[in-house]
């Protein structure tokens, strides 16, 4: 039997959250950062614990979430390829970091930093909602300039998600949409780059000891299921209503997760 470190209430509740967390990560990307939102939150654990152990849910999610959209066709292209390639080689190197780095922020800090990013993302989500915005730059991944905007893009992002134990998605898709990737395609790349991420940062986390695995498999599990509901609702619903309500609920817990 799994031993927990809470109640069978808790462990519900999450289990709840997880679900609805994969459905946000296959249609518009940054659900997944409601579970890191939760452990941090709602348990005890120290931050080292709740990063490692929402990266070591996001590996198998980023696995289905990544063959999903091959059989669908965002990754059969040249141009998917390369952004996907480039962007999850250069996270390497960014999710160990982050995963060294996390021991040395305080849990008060780490606070700061998750809520800060839930601000970010759910702000850009309804700015770009609301009044739309044109790519800051238009990256050609098939340039090595391209190539190179890329690589710096996915050190930045393996370290935030690496340190703040946040899946690839929830930054990665409104970047590569800044940089001129389309929405879905930046979904489906941002699938690949989350397995790379999540298997390095946990990789490092579990040196230190950090990754709870009873924890992961009853959050992954209903957050696996959600990740296949989410790519059918993809491909069927307009997922607008879905991203104003997800940018509304990132704006109000970014204040509660920094205090």
């Amino acid at each position: 039997m799994l031993e927990l470190p809470f109640g069978l209430a808790l462990a519900l509740l999450l289990v709840c959250i997880a679900f609805f967390s994969g459905i946000g990560i296959t249609t518009i990307g940054p659900g997944g950062i409601f579970v890191t939102i939760a452990l941090y939150s709602l348990t005890p654990l120290p931050s080292s614990q709740v990063a490692g152990t929402a990266h070591a849910t996001f590996i198998v999610t980023g696995l289905v979430g990544s063959v999903a959209y091959l059989y669908s066709g965002e990754m059969k292209t040249g141009e998917s390829r390369a952004i996907a390639i480039v962007l999850s080689l250069s996270s390497v190197l960014g999710a160990l970091l982050g995963s060294q780095i996390n021991p040395l922020v305080s849990r008060s800090l780490f606070g700061i930093l998750l809520g800060g990013v839930a601000m970010t993302v759910g702000g850009v989500i309804l700015y770009r909602e609301r009044r739309g915005f044109t790519p800051i730059i238009d990256v050609d991944p098939l340039t090595r300039e391209g190539q190179v905007a890329l690589g710096g893009l996915g050190l930045v992002l393996g370290v935030a998600s690496g340190l703040l134990g946040i899946g690839g998605p929830v930054l990665a898709v409104p970047a590569l949409v800044l940089v001129g990737v389309p929405m879905l395609l930046a979904v489906a790349v941002a699938q690949v780059q989350s397995i790379f991420i999540a298997v390095f940062a946990t990789a490092g986390y579990a040196v230190q000891g950090d990754v709870l695995l009873p924890l992961a498999v009853v959050v992954g599990t209903p957050l696996l299921l959600g990740v296949v509901v989410g790519w059918k609702v993809a491909h069927v619903v307009d997922p607008a209503r879905l991203k104003v309500a997800l940018g509304v609920v990132l704006l109000g817990v970014g204040p509660y997760l920094a205090l």
